[in-house]
């Protein structure tokens, strides 16, 4: 017995020894990871927080996907037919494609979700997105029945789609977007608002499975096994800490407890993260902005909204406050974005000049004093409200240049970003930070923002050139015509000004040098599917 127990023991180290050298030392414990606070929701098709979107992309996926390098590739459409003119397109849904409760997964369930989406009973902030498709427009508007949104099961693993005009960058479009994810009806019919809160009924059909949540605590997903591709999936278990203390996130990555966190770290830290190893970069396609609420009385006049833009320095900003690769914004649509035959930035000027503050602020004192408020007088204090972090510092930098430059007392209110989305939905602000980061790489995924219909426009702009201008840039095929239509755009939100621009998005991360793997989207949906810690 003696002996046999000797063979075993033998037998377990070199089974250990072979699965380390396997795994190349790699840790198969769960990957902690920060993105930030409680979301207001979970569900597909009513979230359009950017961030959000990450922890869904690893539950849900589309008809198409974006793999490690960033690529479109086929997701639960195993392949695709597109017809010549560019309007309709026929997906084949994998016959191995399931819900991770094991459910099939079919056509049907995409032509539920996407008219779901378009429901004005649902009232999906994101419903705007979906005008790509044949007739959404027209049922966003009211005109039509959702029923006739141009989506079809023609049987269980055929779908066609038509859309409304040529989009070259619709398979990219669908694969990040997440209002285009599949979401279960009898899940939903069941278990109403309340079906995304449990493992037990947060039913996706992507990589990972819901295991456990603890709200304003923790979302924590491990491999979906009815998933067609969990043999690719390195991390094991994905643990999302929901917080919003940058302080508390810098603790946990020096003392190994958070391996990853999205939250800007205070301007004052940077520096000695990055000589700690601790800071990761990666350039996006966003801007971060204020958005006015021009309904209000202190904002109606939209020589003042331009005096508060040209008031802001902000190379300064840039330079001393957010400190992390940011570039200051003299447009809307940021740098990254592809143009006609460069970048849209390159081919279109800035409507600030930011190198030039000087002049800029002589502008804004005359601007404010023929709106009848010369150095400030009879201008009434107004409120900025601004998410805990870095964003306070941009604020207080904001309130500062705004008060010596135009004489004009600003009051900054602090809280959790769904909160003040919630005030913003409801109109009920003055101004407010904001950012935008696209959903596709086209001048379109920041302008379409803006437009009058739009579920994330709270600003009350609604301007008819500038909805003709994109419905132009739309409809057109011709990419002249297109990009054209969309510098108009941009030139009638920069002069009219509902939001202010600050500066172009660049993303510095935090990230414990242990952690490997992670995908960095310039879009904003970061994946963890690939992830590993070094012991």
């Amino acid at each position: 017995m003696k002996k046999i127990l000797i063979i075993l023991s033998f037998v377990i180290l070199i089974v250990l020894s072979c699965t380390k050298s396997a795994n190349n030392g790699k840790s198969d414990s769960s990957v902690i990871i920060n993105l930030g606070p409680e979301p207001k929701t979970m569900d597909p098709t009513l979230n359009s927080i950017n961030v959000v979107s990450s922890y869904i992309l690893h539950a849900f996926e589309g008809l198409t996907k974006i793999d490690s390098n960033n690529n479109v590739k086929s997701g639960m459409a195993e392949s695709w037919n597109i017809s010549e003119d560019g309007l309709t397109y026929t997906f084949n849904i994998r016959k191995d494609a399931k819900w991770s409760d094991g459910k099939p997964l079919t056509a049907n369930d995409f032509e539920y979700s996407w008219k779901r989406a378009v429901d004005p009973k649902v009232a999906a902030e994101y419903s705007y997105m979906m005008e790509i498709v044949k007739n959404a427009k027209e049922i966003n508007s009211g005109s039509m029945s959702y029923d006739n949104l141009g989506v079809k099961a023609i049987d269980d693993y055929t779908l066609e789609v038509q859309l409304a005009n040529p989009a070259s960058y619709f398979l990219e479009f669908i694969a990040s977007t997440v209002v285009f994810m599949p979401v279960r009806k009898d899940i939903i019919e069941q278990y109403g608002d309340k079906w995304t809160l449990s493992p037990d009924t947060y039913i996706g059909n992507g990589p990972y499975k819901m295991k456990e949540r603890v709200i304003d605590e923790k979302i924590v997903f491990d491999i979906n096994t009815n998933y067609y591709a969990q043999k690719e999936q390195i991390a094991n278990e994905l643990t999302f800490l929901l917080m919003s203390d940058p302080n508390t996130a810098i603790a946990g990555i020096r003392g190994g407890s958070i391996h990853f966190s999205a939250l800007e770290p205070p301007a004052a830290e940077i520096e000695t993260l990055k000589n700690e190893g601790y800071i990761t970069a990666n350039n996006a396609i966003g801007t971060f902005y204020i958005e006015l609420n021009i309904t209000n009385e202190a904002f109606t006049d939209k020589r003042v909204r331009q005096a508060l833009a040209l008031a802001i320095d902000r190379k300064y900003i840039v330079d001393n406050v957010t400190k992390g690769g940011q570039i200051p914004a003299g447009g809307f649509i940021p740098t990254e974005v592809r143009g006609l035959e460069s970048t849209f930035r390159k081919e279109h000027k800035e409507y600030i000049n930011v190198d030039d503050y000087e002049n800029n602020v002589k502008r804004a004192k005359a601007l404010m004093a023929e709106a009848g408020y010369s150095n400030g007088q009879n201008y009434p204090v107004i409120e900025l409200k601004v998410s805990p972090g870095i964003y306070v510092l941009v604020g207080e930098a904001l309130q500062q240049m705004w008060k010596e430059n135009l004489n004009i007392n600003v009051s900054l209110v602090q809280e959790e970003f769904p909160i003040t989305l919630q005030s913003l939905v409801e109109k009920d602000y003055q101004m407010a930070r904001m950012g935008w980061t696209g959903d596709y790489n086209d001048p379109m995924t920041m302008l379409d923002v803006m437009v009058s219909y739009g579920g994330v426009n709270h600003s009350g702009f609604a301007n008819k050139e500038y909805d003709t201008n994109l419905l132009m840039a739309k409809k057109s095929a011709d990419n002249r015509v297109r990009m054209a239509a969309m510098a108009k755009a941009e030139s009638i939100l920069m002069e009219e000004m509902p939001i202010i621009p600050l500066y172009y998005r660049a993303d510095s991360f935090m990230k414990s040098p242990k952690l490997n793997g992670v995908v960095l989207n310039p879009l904003g949906r970061h994946k963890f599917n690939y992830t590993y810690i070094n012991k």
